[in-house]
């Protein structure tokens, strides 16, 4: 398996089944471990993402995040050039598992934890390979409270097609598995006041995708 050095450069990338690219996200590698990659990045960090998405954060309508997925069941969509924007990240992810741990952090520390449900890594020269399923977990800092988030777009992009019943189940089951590590606390969780007390280091690098993101 590729391994990573910490402070390398690496990008994320969401694939669909198509092989066609539906994001980018440049990231600083922190740790990388058989256990999971930690990577990170910081407001400025160049991304790739759907134009659709893009719109819909401009504008701050949701709806047309329904427009993306209707064009994602299509296989026809744009990608537009962006920056990773107020929030500092930082992403954890077991290889195998069908999740990544996000965490969050504005000036004042961590706001929340934040749970993608998503494909099991495959790692590429430049980085990692997966693909987010549209439902996600949203915790509390100090892990005491959960909200399940995008349950409706996850059943629209089940409706069309995107998650198969076989992807289904593997989120169903990676949500229970995920419940299980808040309540032992386990993973990252288990080290979650270190992890919480993490920040982005100033004098770090942008992260930048290895082409110029007005090319794409």
């Amino acid at each position: 398996m590729e391994t990573f050095e910490a402070g390398e450069t690496v990008v994320r990338r969401d694939v669909h089944r198509s092989g066609k690219v539906w994001s980018e996200q440049a990231l600083r590698v922190i740790t990388d471990s058989g256990e999971a990659l930690a990577t990170a990045c910081a407001p400025g960090a160049q991304a790739l993402w759907p134009a659709l998405y893009a719109k819909a954060r401009v504008d701050g309508d949701r709806s047309v995040r329904t427009e993306a997925f209707d064009a994602m069941a299509t296989g026809e969509w744009e990608l537009a050039p962006g920056v990773m924007q107020e929030t500092e990240l930082l992403l954890w992810k077991p290889p195998a598992a069908w999740f990544s741990i996000n965490a969050f952090f504005t000036e004042g520390g961590l706001r929340n934890w934040y749970v993608n449900f998503e494909h099991p890594t495959r790692r590429t020269d430049a980085g990692f390979d997966t693909f987010d399923l549209a439902v996600h977990l949203v915790v509390t800092p100090d892990l005491t409270r959960w909200e399940w988030k995008d349950e409706d777009e996850y059943a629209h992009v089940r409706r069309l097609g995107i998650v198969s019943d076989t992807e289904h189940r593997a989120v169903e089951a990676a949500r229970g598995e995920v419940l299980a590590m808040l309540a032992e606390p386990s993973g990252i969780f288990a080290q979650a006041e270190r992890w919480a007390a993490w920040r982005w280091e100033p004098t770090w690098p942008t992260p930048c995708l290895p082409r110029p993101a007005a090319a794409a």
